[in-house]
């Protein structure tokens, strides 16, 4: 193998010696497809190219090796079109407006000269998007006004992109004025929102950045902006009332959804006469408005979302040309560039949750409730500076049946979902006695995995107003009113359960206050009891306590509240476990709750054996559970 390798290679050094034209020419070709390919891409980058004869392609990466290469043509090669200066490559790389504006702007003796520049050059789109008046200026006062706006495009500086870091302000070639550099995480570089399209065209003198807008000097904060625009006047009587103006025109990285005043026409005039008469809310509803970072329009991907400084979040997305909020389109005016950040006009008031009333805190899924709220006449007895908290049911309690019901009594019901205080969330505590505006009281019981209200755990999607709170319920709450011992007896169908604990000396627990859940076995319950067992019961009091004693636990357990896919231990008051595991419910078997005073209540279905299953009688959606009971 040696010596065939050695006599290629002669052959090949005689055949390439004997075909020097041969190859000079395939060279040529080659250099040339290479220049061509590099002119449309620009100075310097690397261009893809077939070596003649073959269907071999290579990346321009290392020296020439031309002879070698097309007769062999495993080896790399490389042919890069020389660099040029400034001048010369703004006409490489599609700015040749701005090379033209460049000559005859008498800059263009610079940027063919010594030294070390950086243009963020306007592409030809760029110059064509600017106003015709505008641009007719310029071109009109060549000498002094279009000089001066080249000059702001320049940095005397080499800079790159990776040099462009986020946030980074760097002074132009006009008056040292600021260029505003954003670098995003997407790689999108930006200056003064203008997007870097074609970046780092090396230059012998510079680098050259192509952008896709022509920029201007920036020297304005965003409270000069928004004191002179005669479109933003009542978004400026905002600002100043809410204290926040000077805040403004501090230096900062800011974006500002700036309302117009048309956006600000649309909300009802009582709403924003509200509005200007409480401090705090205005600071809520302009910090909703504000991000505490530079986002222009050419960083902002779909669907981003961004925390403001109210502490909340929107959603910033882009549909086409337009920039959306919260998924709809309302930005008029996009990337008025500032000292202190952007501002894109909007067509909409952005109103946040902590700057609305707590009856403006209802959503469509609770729309039944907020309908109910005002044909009950509920909504006029909430004082208009008191605080409320709503316990606001979802649209799917209301059925048929709920809907039947007396609207007198009604009534009463959901006076028992407004609290006569703003209560969040995060204040709620186990044992907490809530009071209604109809003067009853509900008890909080928090679990490891909920938050319940009486006999209805709380939905996500709690929220806070400014005069109030909002809850959403999974049932309709009736408050407590009544013993245990009521409870069953009223019922009827735990005459057994009620004769065994007379007899063992335990009805008194079921007529005294305290936390208990009672796991209740109905008649239907001992039906699968001999009568001898029964008697056998009834002759041992110490045994009959035991098993009566087990059917009941120390605290609340509502049924929300006991957690799915986990077995759920609890302590009974004759010492054991319950140990509680979920399964899929027999609907049609159920019986429906109570609520009582002091206690929790549920059914079994049976009773006295090693395996009960037992109902919770307080929940619309029923769920069962099944006990393993040790005597």
């Amino acid at each position: 193998d040696i010596i065939m390798k050695i006599l290629f290679a002669a052959l090949l050094a005689v055949f390439v010696l004997s075909n020097f034209d041969m190859v000079d020419s395939s060279y040529d070709k080659i250099v040339y497809h290479s220049k061509v390919r590099a002119r449309k891409e620009g100075p310097n980058v690397c261009a893809l190219q077939q070596v003649m004869g073959t269907k071999k392609k290579y990346f321009s990466t290392c020296r020439n090796c031309y002879f070698l290469v097309i007769m062999v043509p495993s080896l790399p090669c490389s042919t890069v079109a020389p660099i040029d200066n400034v001048y010369g490559t703004l006409g490489l790389v599609k700015a040749i407006s701005t090379q033209e504006y460049s000559h005859i702007s008498k800059l263009r003796e610079e940027i063919e000269g010594s030294g070390s520049y950086t243009f963020f050059a306007p592409s030809n789109d760029a110059w064509d998007l600017l106003d015709g008046e505008v641009r007719s200026a310029l071109v009109s006062n060549v000498n002094i006004e279009l000089y001066n706006a080249l000059h702001y495009h320049m940095a005397n500086k080499r800079l790159q992109t990776k040099d462009l870091k986020n946030g980074l302000v760097v002074d132009s070639m006009y008056n040292d004025l600021g260029l505003y550099i954003n670098h995003y995480s997407n790689g999108i570089v930006t200056v003064n929102c203008a997007r870097i399209i074609h970046g780092n065209q090396v230059a012998t003198n510079g680098v050259v950045h192509v952008i896709d807008r022509v920029i201007t000097g920036v020297s304005n904060t965003i409270q000069d902006v928004i004191e002179v625009d005669d479109d933003l006047t009542t978004l400026s009587d905002v600002a100043l009332a809410s204290g926040l103006l000077d805040k403004l025109g501090q230096p900062g990285q800011y974006t500002l959804f700036a309302p117009t005043n048309d956006a600000f026409a649309k909300l009802d005039s009582d709403v924003l006469q509200r509005l200007m008469g409480d401090k705090g809310v205005l600071q809520a509803l302009l910090n909703f408005h504000m991000l505490n970072s530079v986002q222009c329009s050419e960083g902002i991907m779909s669907g981003q979302t961004f925390e403001t400084l109210e502490g909340h979040n929107i959603e910033i997305g882009c549909d086409g040309e337009s920039l959306t909020v919260n998924g709809i389109k309302m930005v008029l005016k996009k990337d008025i560039v500032t000292t202190n950040g952007v501002i894109h006009l909007i067509d909409e008031v952005l109103m946040p949750d902590s700057a609305k009333q707590v009856m403006e805190l209802l959503t469509p899924s609770q729309s039944t409730f907020s309908d109910m709220v005002s044909e009950l006449g509920l909504s006029t007895a909430m004082e208009a500076k008191a605080e409320y908290t709503l316990l606001a049911p979802l649209n799917s309690v209301f059925t048929d049946e709920v809907m039947a019901i007396d609207q007198s009594f009604l009534k009463m019901i959901l006076e028992n979902h407004i609290l006569k205080e703003k209560i969040t969330l995060g204040q709620l505590y186990n044992g907490q006695r809530l009071e209604t505006i109809a003067g009853k009281f509900l008890r909080v019981f928090i679990y490891r995995t909920a938050v319940c209200i009486e006999n209805s755990c709380l939905v996500r999607g709690s929220k806070e107003g400014s005069n109030g709170a909002l809850h959403l319920m999974k049932t309709l709450m009736k408050p407590a009113e009544t013993t245990m011992f009521q409870i069953l007896t009223d019922n009827g169908g735990f005459k057994i359960f009620l004769s065994l604990m007379e007899m063992a000396g335990l009805t008194d627990l079921l007529k005294q206050e305290g936390e208990y859940t009672l796991f209740a076995p109905s008649d239907e319950a001992f039906t699968g009891v001999r009568d001898s067992d029964l008697a056998l019961l009834r002759g041992n009091m110490n045994a009959l306590r035991t098993i009566l004693l087990y059917h009941f636990s120390n605290g609340v357990f509502i049924g929300g509240g006991l957690e799915t896919g986990v077995t759920n231990l609890l302590k009974s008051l004759q010492g054991n476990n319950l140990r509680v595991l979920h399964v899929s419910p027999n609907l049609s078997t159920f019986n429906k709750t109570v609520n009582i005073r002091n206690h929790g209540i549920f059914q079994c279905t049976l009773a006295l054996t090693f395996d009960i299953y037992c109902f919770d009688l307080g929940l619309i959606l029923y769920l069962a559970f099944k006990f393993d009971c040790t005597m």
